[in-house]
């Protein structure tokens, strides 16, 4: 994982990629994902810890990675996120572990990168 910025201009401009290429069958899972993350019974930011929890235990840096801003944005807190990894890295493993270090290091720079600005 590098700086949020970085991640951010690779990530619009590889869906930007996607999108132009993409079938039904993409636009309707991104649409999918898209909905899915809406509030509904639980909240955007309950929901956002679920997915970062899940990425993790999945060992997704890229969907962590979106998941800690969609956090940032949310404006949970980084004891709500660690709790979340910690959760995350129980029922991972320790196959997480690096993962979470990364998490972590993400959720920091993010955090310098917020007051900068």
């Amino acid at each position: 994982m590098g700086g949020m910025n970085d991640f951010m201009g690779e990530r619009e401009a590889l869906n930007g990629l996607m999108m132009e290429k993409a079938d039904r069958v993409i636009r309707r899972f991104v649409s999918l994902d898209s909905l899915a993350y809406r509030d509904g019974a639980l909240t955007i930011r309950e929901k956002e810890l679920l997915g970062l929890a899940a990425s993790t235990a999945l060992r997704c840096d890229d969907c962590i990675s979106w998941h800690l801003v969609r956090c940032r944005e949310e404006g949970l807190s980084a004891a709500e996120v660690m709790e979340a990894l910690g959760i995350a890295m129980l029922v991972g493993g320790s196959i997480t572990i690096p993962h979470v270090r990364r998490a972590v290091r993400f959720w920091e720079e993010s955090a310098e990168g917020s007051r900068d600005g």
